[in-house]
């Protein structure tokens, strides 16, 4: 199973850790496609800084991702599962896994990145700021950048298993699964039940709880329709829409009475 996340816009600091090496990340393909992104992103932001603030969308108040940014290839590198924080990954809860799910966690879980494309949540790396929409003024948008590096390494990380999907648009729009990986590729949504809405909290901290229990159980879904399964199983209301033709992506509803 190999289960696509969308990172955190927090993240912990980066802390006194050995500093990043780029060649030591997960999927070495991307690595050429990394060495752009983040030499135009220190570049841009060792430079004007309304303009990089500009660039990033980043409010006054976030100033000082800047100046963190301008420091990548010195500053400290941490695991990702421990730089990225907020809802989704306060509900996934990794450090608190046992250790059989943790190395699940390690083998599973693909973290999308605006700067690092894709890393898993072992790869070190340093706290940072570059969204998956921006667009920098020498490579363009970010989506449109990873989509070929994306489309040439990601289908052999799918293996020939499950690819559950439960990113956020901007993120999926770096990489959609094709032919026979889309087949057996699950989309998720979380909705509120009394009113079929989107709720953002709500549906992070949901997707959150949903990668910590398939991973606590030891879940390993051969494609959607054993997920679907392995969700009831564990007390979730699922509905299941299968492809219509051949190359698309099953579409899973995860359907939740209370908002918390």
């Amino acid at each position: 199973m190999l289960v696509l996340l969308p990172p955190s816009e927090g993240k912990a600091s980066s802390g006194r850790g050995a500093p990043l090496k780029p060649e030591s990340l997960s999927l070495p393909g991307l690595a050429e496609a990394r060495e752009a992104v983040l030499g135009e992103l220190v570049e841009l932001c060792a430079g004007d800084e309304d303009k990089a603030r500009e660039v990033l969308g980043l409010s006054e108040g976030l100033r000082g991702e800047v100046a963190k940014n301008a420091e990548l290839r010195t500053a400290g590198a941490r695991p990702a599962g421990e730089i990225y924080t907020g809802v989704l990954y306060d509900a996934l809860g990794l450090a608190t896994l046992d250790t059989a799910a943790k190395r699940r966690a390690a083998r599973s879980l693909l973290v999308f990145s605006g700067l690092w494309g894709a890393v898993r949540v072992t790869d070190r790396i340093p706290s940072y700021r570059c969204s998956m929409g921006v667009k920098l003024p020498g490579l363009g948008a970010l989506g449109a950048h990873w989509r070929g590096p994306m489309a040439s390494v990601l289908p052999e990380v799918a293996g020939s298993g499950l690819v559950l999907d439960l990113r956020s648009a901007a993120y999926a729009a770096a990489w959609k699964p094709k032919g026979e990986v889309a087949g057996r590729t699950a989309s998720v949504r979380v909705l509120h039940a009394p009113t079929r809405k989107v709720v953002s909290h709500f549906n992070k901290a949901t997707k959150g709880r949903i990668v910590r229990g398939l991973l606590t159980a030891g879940a390993d879904p051969k494609g959607p329709a054993e997920l679907v399964e392995a969700l009831r199983d564990l007390g979730y209301v699922v509905e299941a829409q299968a492809p219509a033709k051949s190359g698309q992506a099953w579409s899973l509803d995860v359907l939740v009475d209370e908002v918390h």
